[in-house]
């Protein structure tokens, strides 16, 4: 009877194409048929070939994540190095950052139409030219060239690292797999700083010149050992199908959008014409993008069924405040260390070691978690609510607090944002239509780079606020108060040169100016949790659905070699 109904399910599937390709959320009313399967995983069998192709991505992951960070803490040294100003040090720092996110979706299109192979050593290739242009800059106007060309191919390596995940593991394995990326990703962040400190110590020039073993690797593991299959076209249909002019919009107007975000309260005031004119342009060209995007291409740069359910917004919703709150932690944090407690950098990075090496090991083991279970919805409630815990008890940081104390609070926030990483992944590519998986992966990764794009913009407002009204109830800094709230980094040298007695007074209102980010972090995290009841649950036991997976070998016998199902 079982055979009777599936043969019947699959015929109407075939009869009716649209209805099978968007995914329908399961209810405690579905037939006993489906509950009996539910648990049943797909095969998958991955070779040698497999884990070497894993192994290219995470290397990549690795890489991007390593060369995001280690710059911004030998920002000073650079700048006297290369005679730069504070705002061309500024750029330096920022510019990896937006070009890596405004470009990702661009990628993505442009991975599904010429190839993943194609795009991703165009890539490559990208970063390369930044790392050698900014190792050998003698200026800031070519530190500041490279560093963009390296975001751009950071940014379509992040994406399309993302999305051939997706390529090569079915979506009840892909937890554990995209949980290995996740943790590279940690890994490369936490220890961006801190070898960045080192090196800045000595040669700074050597932050670039640690890309070039990895991208030698890269350049030889990527095309031997990640072979996928394509649809043959000609050059000519190819480019009839990449959506120009959505790319163009969408890229111009993020840019003008996340220009004013980084820069806004830091380099000009928020009432500024420089930060208002284009914030305005920016928000104006993302409404011309939704409208375009809706009514004219064809085949648009983001699929309008990215955005056709419930389970789907909200996760473009928190993957954008997960990036806001790790980035957020990742920026503010070292800055207690080194402007309250006195570290130099790199034992503020070390610091951080118990709430960001908590991640990588949390975020594999929730994957492997969901595999054995074949559900995620549990990894998302309890991902929100530890964060929650843990953003929370940060609040109870003081200026004398003791080395236990920041050492076990952090440990909580890390071990929710771990679990986070792969449960997010699993609500947004579950609840999406499988032929557009791979877009819902780079979209995921897009607005997870948008949060941390904006996500320091938003702790700067808040501490400049707060430190601003902390410093004027203090009679030494109340005249000072608006200049020395402006940028939490550069009060780090002021507190060090300051009197013992002002330096309290400096490091009491820092303290309490970061109580308040957290406050608000924990307010976000709180709030996710909450919409997390909302989720729906869908099924995640279903075959590898790609039209660009891994190419099938030959063995010695004739046989076919199983990668994916």
């Amino acid at each position: 009877m079982a055979e009777e109904v599936s043969d019947h399910q699959a015929r109407e599937a075939k009869e009716q194409p649209q209805n099978a390709q968007q995914p329908q959320p399961t209810s405690s009313g579905e037939s006993s048929i489906r509950s009996a399967h539910e648990d049943a995983a797909p095969e998958f069998k991955p070779n040698r070939r497999f884990y070497l192709a894993f192994l290219a991505l995470a290397v990549l992951t690795l890489m991007v994540a390593l060369d995001g960070t280690s710059l911004s803490v030998a920002l000073p040294i650079v700048a006297e190095a290369l005679r730069g100003s504070a705002l061309e040090a500024f750029w330096s720092g920022t510019s990896f950052l937006l070009a890596s996110t405004v470009f990702q979706p661009s990628f993505a299109q442009l991975s599904h139409v010429f190839g993943r192979i194609q795009m991703i050593m165009f890539a490559i290739t990208f970063f390369f030219v930044g790392v050698m242009m900014a190792a050998l800059s003698q200026n800031f106007t070519l530190l500041l060239a490279g560093r963009t060309l390296q975001g751009i191919g950071g940014g379509g390596i992040i994406a399309l690292t993302e999305i051939m995940v997706t390529d090569l593991v079915p979506l009840r394995y892909r937890g554990q797999w995209a949980g290995i990326i996740g943790g590279m990703w940690a890994i490369g962040s936490v220890s961006g700083p801190v070898i960045g400190g080192a090196f800045a110590e000595t040669s700074w020039r050597w932050i670039f010149w640690l890309n070039l073993p990895f991208i030698g690797v890269s350049c030889v593991m990527v095309p031997l050992f990640i072979r996928l299959n394509s649809t043959p076209s000609s050059l000519v249909q190819k480019l009839k199908r990449v959506d120009w002019i959505g790319s163009f919009l969408f890229v111009a107007s993020t840019t003008s959008f996340l220009i004013p975000i980084t820069w806004g309260g830091v380099m000009y005031d928020w009432t500024s014409w420089r930060t208002l004119v284009p914030l305005i342009l920016g928000l104006a060209g993302i409404a011309a993008f939704i409208f375009y995007e809706l009514y004219i291409p064809s085949e648009p740069l983001i699929p309008r069924s990215l955005f056709s359910n419930r389970t789907l917004n909200l996760g473009w919703l928190f993957a954008t405040l997960h990036g806001i709150i790790l980035w957020c932690m990742l920026y503010y944090q070292p800055l207690y260390f080194e402007a309250v407690k006195g570290y130099k950098p790199i034992i503020a990075g070390v610091s951080l070691f118990p709430a960001t090496f908590t991640v990588a090991p949390l975020s594999i083991a929730t994957g492997f978690a969901i595999t054995k279970s074949g559900h995620y919805r549990w990894s998302i409630w309890s991902g929100w609510a530890v964060a929650t815990l843990g953003l929370g008890v940060l609040i109870v940081w003081e200026v004398d607090s003791n080395i236990p104390t920041w050492l076990f609070t952090e440990l909580v926030s890390g071990i929710g944002l771990g679990i986070l990483f792969p449960s997010l992944l699993y609500q947004i590519q579950a609840a999406a239509p499988p032929k557009d998986v791979a877009f819902a992966a780079a979209m995921f990764s897009f607005f997870r780079a948008l949060g941390q794009a904006i996500g320091v913009a938003i702790g700067g407002t808040i501490f400049q606020n707060e430190m601003r009204r902390n410093l004027l109830a203090t009679a030494r800094f109340a005249p000072q108060a608006s200049e020395l709230a402006k940028d939490a980094a550069a009060l780090v040298q002021i507190i060090r040169d300051a009197s013992r007695e002002d330096g309290l007074v400096l490091k009491t209102a820092y303290t309490d100016s970061l109580r308040t980010i957290y406050i608000v972090l924990t307010v976000l995290a709180g709030v996710c949790l909450g919409l997390s009841g909302l989720i729906q649950k869908y099924d995640i036991n279903i075959g590898l659905e790609t039209e660009q997976g891994l190419m099938v070998g030959k063995r010695q016998a004739g046989d076919e070699e199983k990668v994916g199902v």
